[in-house]
Formats: structure tokens, sequence, C-alpha cells
């Protein structure tokens, strides 16, 4: 499997296969890359629907160039537990990281967020996510501040420091605050009806968006409650691979009786 930056006549055939419709791992696999290199690719450059090969490759040209004249090469990761590759696991941390951003998530948010969620422990103290990210506590704090309004982090004391924690419920959470939101947002338009008119073209308007998102909330919140157990449900054990047929002269031939 190649290795290395991509080539700019690799993103070309990335813009082809996008126009195509073919999904990333398709692409990945013509490139001979993993799927991980492709969905990285495209998300930091605009999307399935935005990505450009020739603006793509210019930014990475850029991106590589300020990493050389920036800083000195930094030291491998140290050792990983439970046998995981540093690289991958870091290489994965900037592939969820973009994806969260493109979700509509800040940066310095989504760098937070998936951090804690690649910890084992589910938490980290500011000075962790600090060095970690290698940002400045301050920035940490903001980000966490933001992630605490959509319930997808809570804050513990630590003696004198604090930790930021995200629970087995971090999705349920955060679905439950959509649809608080969504409901909020219906409400709103509702409001507007009477003062713009129920009969004006604006007024309906406003009165089809309400029910929408009305009926968009209350979707969201049954299917999150719905779904909820499924965060403490282990996933099923692989079925076991039958057992080999026994050698000859080993156990007794179908249809053939003990004694024959």
């Amino acid at each position: 499997m190649p290795g290395g930056r991509l080539t700019q006549q690799e993103r070309r055939q990335i813009a082809r296969g996008l126009a195509d419709g073919l999904a990333y791992a398709e692409i990945a696999r013509q490139l001979d890359r993993p799927t991980s290199t492709i969905t990285r690719e495209v998300t930091r450059n605009g999307g399935p629907v935005g990505y450009r090969a020739d603006v793509a490759h210019r930014s990475a040209e850029h991106r590589a160039h300020r990493r050389k004249k920036s800083a000195p090469r930094e030291a491998r990761p140290g050792p990983q537990p439970h046998g995981r590759d540093a690289d991958e696991v870091r290489a994965y941390e900037e592939v969820l990281t973009t994806v969260l951003t493109a979700s509509g998530a800040p940066l310095m948010m989504s760098r937070v967020l998936a951090a804690l969620t690649l910890s084992d422990t589910g938490s980290l103290t500011a000075g962790e996510l600090a060095a970690h990210l290698k940002v400045s506590p301050a920035s940490v704090s903001k980000a966490v501040a933001f992630l605490e309004t959509q319930s997808m982090v809570r804050r513990e004391r630590e003696g004198r420091r604090e930790r930021y924690v995200i629970d087995d419920d971090l999705m349920h959470e955060s679905m439950m605050a959509s649809a608080h939101s969504t409901a909020q947002l219906a409400a709103t338009a509702r409001e507007g009806v009477p003062v713009l008119g129920a009969e004006t073209a604006a007024g309906t308007r406003l009165e089809s968006m309400a029910r929408y998102l009305d009926f968009v909330s209350e979707s969201i919140a049954r299917a999150a409650e719905q779904a909820r157990a499924i965060l403490h449900t282990k996933a099923p054990e692989p079925d076991p691979e039958p057992d080999p047929d026994p050698a000859p002269g080993h156990g007794s031939d179908p249809g053939t009786s003990p004694g024959a």
C-alpha cells in the first residue's frame, strides 16, 4: 500500500470518483489507500460536493511548507495501550475531528471532543488536553464551555483542577439537546405567525416551518429514547466457526450404525 502524501494525480482521481458518486471506500480501493485517507482529504477540502483537486493540492502544499518552516520535528508519540499503533490512532483522531468540524462544530470544540472520545477513561484534565492538543488551557476551557451548552461534556472537580468528562450517554444527551433546540425554534417560528398575519405568505411560511420542526423534534426525541439502550449493550459476539470435519477414522460416518 503506498504511503506518503497524496499526489495531484490521485487528487484528480478522487474528484472523478466523487463526480461519479463512488463511496470513499471504493475510491480508496482504486488508489490503494486507506479509506481514512480519502475521508480526511475530502472532508477537509470542501466535502464531496465542494471538493476541487487542484485547490486541495495547493492547500496541502501550503500546509506542508508551513509545518516545515515553523517547528522542529516532533518526537514520535509514545507507546499506546492495548497494542495500538500510535500513528494510526493519531490519523484516526484527525479524521474524527475533521468529520465533526464538517458537521458544524467549531474546530477547537471538535478537537477537544475527539480527544475525550478516544481516551479510554472518557475524561481528561485541562492540562492533559492542552498538552495533547498543543494549545493553551484557556482555549481548552472555552471549547469545553461550548460543549457543555450542547450537553456533550461535564466538569468534575479534582482537588484544585478540573476534569472534563464524557459519559456513555454522550450521544443520547446530545440528541436530546438537539431535539430541545429544534422544538424551541419551532415555537419561535409559531410566535411569528400572528405578528406577520396567518393569511400572508410570510405567516404561512412560518407556520409550515413550525409544523415541520415540531415533527422533526418529536421524531429525534422518540428515536433517541428508543435507541438509548444500545449505548449500554455490548455488540454481539461473532458466531463461532463450525468444527472441521473429523478426519477419516475418527467419528462415525453419517448413516452408518456404530456396529457396521
